[in-house]
């Protein structure tokens, strides 16, 4: 059974370059705004969801509204700079994801079909080698490696 070659990618060396230098672009511009938190304080961080999302408007609402209840610890303009950041960077997240997402589908397909031709040849080396063809034992020794168990 021959397999299908769904994808023939070549992508032009300009073309990757120019791609490449939109997003170091990218990167850089959001540099100032961008945080990297460890993985511990991720845990322990409280987390907006969807489900979270409209609790946090309603507040924000009502510390318009009725303003007499707002704590004297509550500094109710940093919680509407770290909203509004938080809905315009979900945006550009949302955007990327999906990039990302179709991304790694791409990389995964070429490097599927790119593997089970490698794996073509190298059962051709092997059959060759059991066979005695010239050649043959000096590339499958040197392939096999790859699946002796350790």
């Amino acid at each position: 059974m021959a397999n299908e070659n769904v994808v023939s990618i070549q992508m032009d060396v300009k073309e990757l370059e120019a791609v490449n230098k939109k997003v170091t672009e990218i990167k850089k511009a959001l540099q100032p705004y961008l945080i990297a938190l460890k993985p511990v304080e991720r845990q322990k961080m409280m987390k907006m969801s969807d489900k979270t999302l409209p609790f946090v408007e309603k507040v924000m609402e009502y510390t318009r509204s009725t303003p007499e209840f707002i704590p004297a610890f509550m500094q109710v303009e940093e919680m509407n700079i770290d909203f509004k950041a938080m809905e315009d960077l979900r945006q550009i997240y949302r955007e990327v994801e999906q990039l990302c997402k179709n991304l790694d589908d791409t990389i995964m397909l070429c490097g599927s079909e790119a593997y089970a031709t490698a794996l073509a040849y190298y059962n051709a080396v092997k059959q060759a080698n059991k066979m005695n063809v010239p050649g043959a034992k000096s590339i499958y020794e040197d392939l096999s490696v790859r699946f002796q168990k350790k």
